[in-house]
């Protein structure tokens, strides 16, 4: 169901058109505003490389960077498209505006790739306006959708725009659709995931849909601490989501789930003078639940050992602080050796992390997108993937 109905690169004709890409080339930056990483940017060019292959004769691309206030200086496109002339060996203008271009906008001949300024320089970008996308649209002839990770969003550049061209979606969102769809609906078995993150209130829809489909769900993060509250062990200060304790005393007698048994501790999240790792039922009052402990790691292990999918989504502990990350990085190494195991990293912090220990390319498929991946694998609908289904 993920592919039906929609055009991709194939179904549709390029040939002396202008073509309106909108990427995600939302990447991390630095003090001074220089891209730290370009993953996100590399993952376009095929795209790119694609349309001009099929005689497009003008790529414009748009995208967000950052949660801009104003049009701060730090959120402008300018370092991103500094880096497109290398990655795809063409001339790239980058425009000052996204919309209103008719007299700055440059002749296919001077520029076969132009980057538009960040489009949530306009707070209708956000608002899904329709008179704001059909200005984007009116730079183009056809649009392509290859920014995943903002597909679960309702916004003009990648939602109200559909209205205005005939459009399909980018290599880069066909292979997003295509492994989740088909790791989610008939994956191999034993099929395993892991989960982490901090509320267990965000991860409820993933957590019923999950155990319907894998054989065992590994549970670490701050959500944790809700199963062991309902246990009626005592907690400390650690993270609790008291509206749902009842529901989380039915899941603790599904065999599927694996709790840790035991966790590490500390006094303070990010600047503790005592860090501790005790079993589940001997947190002290005044110390918080930081990590999963070094038993479950390896027990964890071995349930994964003779899996033959997993699907990863959230850190086990508060990464944020290196000493409550180490359950986190030690599996997701593990993870990576395992050469025989397809592991799906379900985006967002998990990706961070993956980069950051640099295991990008160890896995199956390290998503691009956090809440996109989420909702395909809650089985939701993406609103821009539904809006150019059937066009």
């Amino acid at each position: 169901m993920a592919l039906e109905g929609l055009n991709t690169l194939d179904d549709l004709d390029f040939k002396n058109k202008k073509v309106f890409l909108r990427v995600d080339y939302n990447v991390p930056l630095g003090k001074n505003g220089e891209v730290l990483d370009d993953y996100r940017i590399k993952q376009s060019i095929p795209t790119i490389r694609k349309l001009f292959a099929k005689g497009a004769k003008q790529v414009i691309m748009a995208s967000h960077l950052g949660r801009p206030k104003d049009k701060e200086d730090v959120f402008r496109m300018d370092r991103v498209a500094e880096k497109l002339p290398r990655l795809t060996g063409r001339s790239v203008e980058k425009l000052d505006d996204c919309i209103d271009l008719e007299d700055v906008m440059p002749s296919p001949d001077e520029a076969g790739i132009v980057v538009l300024e960040n489009i949530r320089f306009h707070k209708e970008e956000e608002l899904n306006d329709e008179g704001f996308a059909k200005k984007l649209a009116g730079l183009a002839d056809v649009y392509v959708n290859d920014a995943f990770a903002v597909c679960h969003r309702k916004h003009a550049s990648v939602h109200a725009i559909t209205k205005f061209l005939p459009g399909c979606i980018g290599l880069l969102v066909e292979k997003e659709l295509d492994v989740f769809s088909k790791s989610l609906k008939s994956p191999e078995k034993p099929f395993m995931a892991v989960l982490g993150g901090a509320k267990l209130e965000t991860k409820i829809p993933l957590i019923r849909i999950l155990l319907e489909k894998v054989d065992k769900l590994l549970l670490g993060g701050g959500m944790i601490f809700t199963f062991y509250k309902a246990k009626g062990f005592g907690i400390g200060k650690s993270l609790v989501d008291k509206n749902f304790l009842e529901m989380a005393k039915m899941m603790n007698y599904n065999e599927k789930i694996v709790l840790p048994s035991d966790v590490v501790i500390g006094d303070d999240r990010d600047s503790p003078a005592h860090v501790l790792n005790v079993t589940v039922d001997k947190i002290p009052s005044y110390m918080y639940g930081l990590d999963v402990g070094k038993e479950s790691v390896e027990i964890f292990k071995k349930e994964l050992q003779d899996a033959k999918m997993v699907v990863w989504n959230g850190p086990l502990g508060y990464y944020e602080n290196e000493r409550f990350a180490e359950a986190t990085n030690e599996l997701l190494r593990y993870l990576a050796d395992k050469k025989d195991i397809k592991v799906i990293i379900g985006g967002g912090d998990s990706v961070a992390i993956v980069e950051k220990l640099g295991l990008r390319d160890k896995f199956f498929h390290v998503s691009t997108g956090g809440g996109a991946s989420m909702s395909l694998m809650e089985g939701k609908e993406l609103p821009a993937i539904e809006a150019l289904r059937n066009k």
